[in-house]
C-alpha cells in the first residue's frame, strides 16, 4: 500500500529545499576564477570583465612598434606565471594601445609604455622595475599583508630582504600592529611596513636604537635608516612616515622627480661637478646630517656630469663654481642664498648651516628656472597629449597663415576637399610617445 506525503509537509520542507538551493547556487558563485599563468590579451570586450573578475590585475598598455614594449614583453612572459601561484594571485595582462584607442584614452594612457595595477577594479601608476625578477618582486608588495609581526631576528632580517630596495621600509619595535595598521594601508603603495615583537640587542645595535618602543625607517638601496622614539598618536606618525618616504638625500633622476612630486616641501638642491666623486661623497654625507636636523626641507644632489640639461636651467655652466645650493619650489622658482653661492671645501658643514640660515632668514634671491618645472621634467617624454597640443597649435597658425594671405580664386572639386579633410584627420592621429626606461 502507498502512503501519499501529506501536503502539510510539503509545505514545511519547502523552505529548507530553497535554502539548500540558495546555499549551492551561493556556493557556485563564489567558486575562485580561474587561474591565469599566461600574459592576457585584453581588448575593448573583456577589459571591464577582467579587472572586475581579478582583484589584481597588472596591465601594460603597448603599441607594436615601440622598442621598450618589445623588450618588456618577454619579462612579462616569465613573470605570469610566477605571479600566478601567489596566495593572493597577480594577473598579467597587455591592450595594444595603438590599435584599441578608444580603451587607452580611457584609462589615460599618454606614452609607451604605460604600466598600472589595478586593485580591486582601482589603477595605480607603476614605475617599478621591469625585469621579470624585480618586477616580481616588486609586485608582491601589493598583495603582502598590511602589517605582519615579525617574532625574531631571523623574520626581521628575512622581511627586511623580501621587502628588496625600491620601498622605504618602516618597522616599529614593540609597537602594537593596531597603532600602524590605518597609515600601513593609507601608504600600501609607497612602503613596507611591520611591527616586531620579539628581537635581540643585536638587531637594537644595528639600527641604532636604545629604548622602545621605537620606529624605524629604513632605506636599503640609500643605506639610510633614521629612529623615532615617538610620540605615536597617529598625527605625529603620519608626519614621521611622509618625511622618511624620501631617503635624507635623494639623488635627482627622472624616477627620483616622480616621487618628488608627491612632496609638498621645498628642495634644498647641491649641484655637483660629479656626484660620484669622492670628494662628493663626503659633501653628500655633511648634507644627510642637515636633512636629518631639517625635515621640513627636502635634501637632494645632481652632478653635472649624471644630468647636465637639468642643472643648466638653474643657470649652471662651464664657469659657475660648484659646488653650490639651491632652494627649489619644484617649479619654476628657486632661490639663491646671498653670500653663499658656493660652497668651499673647507668647513663644508658650517657652510651649510648658514646657508639654512641665510634661507629662513629670507636672505635670498629669487630667480626662474630657465627650462621646465619639475612637472614638466616628468612629463618631457612626448606622448599623446603633447602631440595634440602640437597639432592644435600648427593648425592654428595654418589657419592665421590662411585667412591673411590673399590667393587667388581656385576651382577645385568635392573630392580634393574631401581628400584634404582626410589628410588633416590623420595628422592627428592618437599616437603616444616612447616612455623611456
Amino acid at each position: 500500500m502507498k502512503t501519499r506525503q501529506s501536503p502539510l509537509i510539503l509545505l514545511k520542507t519547502t523552505p529548507l529545499l530553497l535554502l539548500l538551493l540558495s546555499i549551492i547556487s551561493s556556493a557556485e558563485s563564489t567558486t575562485p576564477p580561474e587561474k591565469i599563468n599566461t600574459v592576457l590579451e585584453l581588448d575593448d570586450s573583456n577589459f571591464d570583465s577582467t579587472i572586475s573578475t581579478y582583484d589584481y590585475v597588472f596591465v601594460d598598455f603597448y603599441a607594436p612598434w615601440c622598442g621598450h614594449c618589445k623588450r618588456l614583453a618577454p619579462e612579462l612572459d616569465v613573470a605570469a606565471p610566477i605571479l600566478a601561484e601567489l596566495k593572493k594571485p597577480i594577473v598579467i595582462a597587455k591592450v595594444n594601445a595603438d590599435k584599441y584607442t578608444r580603451l587607452a584614452r580611457k584609462h589615460e594612457v599618454d606614452g609607451f609604455p604605460t604600466l598600472k595595477i589595478y586593485m580591486h577594479g582601482v589603477p595605480t601608476e607603476y614605475y617599478g622595475p621591469r625585469k621579470a625578477e624585480l618586477l616580481v618582486r616588486f609586485l608582491r608588495k601589493f598583495v603582502a599583508p598590511d602589517v605582519p609581526i615579525l617574532d625574531s631576528d631571523s623574520a626581521i632580517r628575512e622581511f627586511v630582504e623580501e621587502a628588496g630596495t625600491h620601498f622605504p621600509i618602516f618597522i616599529g619595535f614593540g609597537l602594537n600592529e593596531t597603532v600602524m595598521s590605518n597609515l600601513a594601508i593609507k601608504y600600501k603603495k609607497k612602503a613596507w611596513f611591520s611591527v616586531a615583537s620579539d628581537f635581540s640587542e643585536d638587531v637594537m645595535v644595528q639600527y641604532d636604537f636604545d629604548k622602545i618602543p621605537t620606529l624605524v625607517s629604513i632605506h636599503p638601496s640609500y643605506n639610510d635608516h633614521t629612529v623615532s622614539y615617538g610620540p605615536f598618536e597617529e598625527e605625529f606618525l603620519e608626519e614621521f612616515i611622509t618625511q622618511n618616504l624620501l631617503p635624507l638625500a635623494v639623488p635627482i633622476n627622472q624616477e627620483t622627480l616622480k616621487v618628488l612630486k608627491d612632496d609638498h616641501r621645498k628642495i634644498v638642491l647641491t649641484i655637483l661637478e660629479d656626484d660620484s666623486e669622492e670628494k662628493a661623497q663626503k659633501l653628500i654625507k655633511i648634507v644627510k646630517a642637515a636633512a636629518s636636523a631639517n625635515r621640513d626641507l627636502v635634501f637632494g644632489y645632481v652632478g653635472v656630469k649624471q644630468w647636465e640639461e637639468f642643472t643648466e636651467t638653474f643657470g649652471v655652466n662651464k664657469e659657475t663654481k660648484l659646488p653650490k645650493m639651491i632652494v627649489w619650489d619644484g617649479d619654476e622658482e628657486y632661490h639663491s642664498v646671498i653670500g653663499s653661492e658656493s660652497i668651499e671645501e673647507e668647513d663644508q658643514g658650517s657652510q651649510i648651516s648658514q646657508f639654512l640660515a641665510g634661507y629662513r632668514e629670507g636672505r635670498t634671491e629669487r630667480n626662474r628656472v630657465s627650462g621646465p618645472s619639475l612637472m614638466g621634467y616628468i612629463n618631457s617624454l612626448i606622448g599623446v597629449k603633447t602631440v595634440y597640443i602640437i597639432v592644435f597649435l600648427v593648425a592654428m597658425l595654418m589657419f592665421f597663415q590662411h585667412i591673411t594671405k590673399e590667393e587667388p580664386l581656385r576651382v577645385g572639386t568635392r573630392d580634393q576637399a574631401e581628400h584634404a579633410t582626410s589628410s588633416e584627420a590623420e595628422s592627428s592621429d592618437y599616437r603616444p610617445g616612447d616612455k623611456q626606461e
